[in-house]
């Protein structure tokens, strides 16, 4: 993006900043500085001859993308997003839909533990296919001789199973449809959601949206949670009923 030239000066009367100056400030190299105006993340600046001056606004400007890119958005993200604001946006609020949207729908506790704790879980169920199995499954991560199960509640349902007499590889097969069923039912509800929800973005009060997302979530959970449990009631219904049926029959 080129500097092209403007007069006008502070309206603040405050402190002005040429290229070095201002990308100390802002604690950038003047290459990335250089490499956000030609992105039009930046405006230009005042010009004086051949002197560009920077402004407390910049510096701003500079801050809020550094922020952004903590936060994992990117450049082009932060473009958007910038764009947005100077539009008459709201970017907090912006931000609070991005947050209500992108938040992460598990809160589950992680376990580490060694090969060997792992082992005891399920004595002559582990080895190198049982835990490459896992691995692509996205259970566990492995670290040198220690393992992290992504869920503690998962971790110890799978060992309720496997002392019950089910075999961890029969666990691990059917955690594998489990895990297609779930993501073809999540991507329903983002289906639901992004349709009619998120996309009327533009007739709606950003802070009441990022509210409806919010109720949204514990709807979406609890949904999935009942209908699972009434699923299971029919099938150990039937279960029942075909055991019996085998048990008084001549």
């Amino acid at each position: 993006m080129s500097e092209e030239p403007t007069e006008d000066r502070p309206a603040d009367g405050g402190r002005e900043y040429r290229i070095g100056e201002l990308a100390s400030a802002a604690g950038i190299p003047v290459r990335t500085l250089r490499y956000y105006q030609e992105r039009k993340l930046l405006p230009p600046p005042r010009r004086e001859g051949r002197i560009g001056l920077y402004t407390e606004d910049h510096l701003a400007r500079l801050r809020m993308i550094a922020n952004l890119l903590e936060r994992g958005h990117t450049l082009e993200g932060i473009r958007e997003l910038l764009s947005a604001w100077e539009q008459g946006r709201d970017i907090e609020a912006l931000l609070g839909v991005e947050k209500a949207v992108t938040a992460p729908w598990s809160n589950e506790v992680p376990v580490t533990m060694t090969l060997d704790e792992a082992a005891a879980l399920f004595p002559g169920e582990i080895g190198p296919e049982s835990i490459a199995r896992a691995i692509e499954l996205g259970h566990i991560e492995v670290d040198g001789d220690r393992i992290t199960h992504w869920s503690r509640r998962q971790l110890e349902a799978t060992v309720t199973l496997v002392r019950a007499g089910v075999p961890l590889d029969a666990v691990l097969s059917a955690g594998r449809e489990l895990q297609r069923s779930m993501d073809d039912l999540a991507a329903m509800f983002v289906g639901l959601i992004t349709t009619h929800v998120v996309q009327s973005i533009d007739d709606q009060d950003l802070g009441e949206l990022t509210e409806t997302l919010a109720r949204l979530r514990p709807g979406a959970q609890v949904t999935v949670e009942a209908g699972f449990a009434r699923a299971m009631d029919r099938q150990v219904r039937a279960a029942i009923d075909q055991l019996l049926g085998r048990l008084t029959t001549p």
